[in-house]
Formats: C-alpha cells, structure tokens, sequence
C-alpha cells in the first residue's frame, strides 16, 4: 500500500513544480506543508465518502489556509486518492508522507521547476 502511496506522491509532483502552482515562490517548509495539506484534504474526502466528482468543490467549500495556486493540484490528486481502498487510506497520513516526500526531494523539484520555466 504505501509503495501505492508514494507513486501518488511522485506523478502528483509534476504538478506542483508546474509555475502555475509555484506562482508564490514560497521556502521548501511553507511549500510543502501546503502540498501536504492538499494531499490531506484529498484523502479525508474519500474517507469522508465524498463523491469523486465533487472534491474540488468540497475542499474548496471548506475555504482551506493554502494559497489558492497549491489547489490546482486537487483533481490530480484525487485520481490518485480514489483508486486506493478506502480501508487502507485509514491506515496512512498520505498528507505526512507527500509532504515528507516533497522536503526530501526538493532539490530535485526545484531543478524540474527551473526546466519548465526554461531557466
């Protein structure tokens, strides 16, 4: 289960290092605390039986503290998020493990932003 967990984690991360999402060029810590409370708040709506379909609309509903441009990464995420049980979702904080995922991978993100901005 957590190797499906982390392939989540590594398709989803193109996402964010899109300059859509990285518009507020914030620090590693804020950037992915917030990627991870994106992933959060994806699983909790499944968990939560929240239709597929209305999970943007869910999350954004519930006004969430992270800069908007970090909840383009929502439908993404939810693909992922849907395909996994329900019961094993219950046994993983996919938001500790995305935003761990992304501190430990940072550098290598950062590089994959600058490539797509052509820096």
């Amino acid at each position: 289960m957590i190797r499906k967990i982390l392939v989540a984690a590594v398709v989803a991360t193109p996402l964010f290092a899109s300059p859509a999402v990285w518009a507020a060029d914030l620090g590693k810590e804020d950037s992915c605390k917030y990627q991870g409370q994106v992933m959060a708040a994806v699983q909790q709506a499944r968990l939560d039986r929240v239709p597929e379909d209305k999970v943007e609309e869910t999350i954004l509903a519930s006004n969430p503290e992270w800069p908007a441009n970090f909840s383009k990464a929502i439908p993404q995420l939810t693909v992922h998020v849907y395909q996994m049980k329900r019961g094993d979702l219950k046994n993983y904080d996919l938001g500790a493990v995305f935003e761990a995922q992304c501190v430990e991978n940072w550098d290598a993100i950062q590089d994959m932003k600058n490539g797509m901005a052509g820096n």
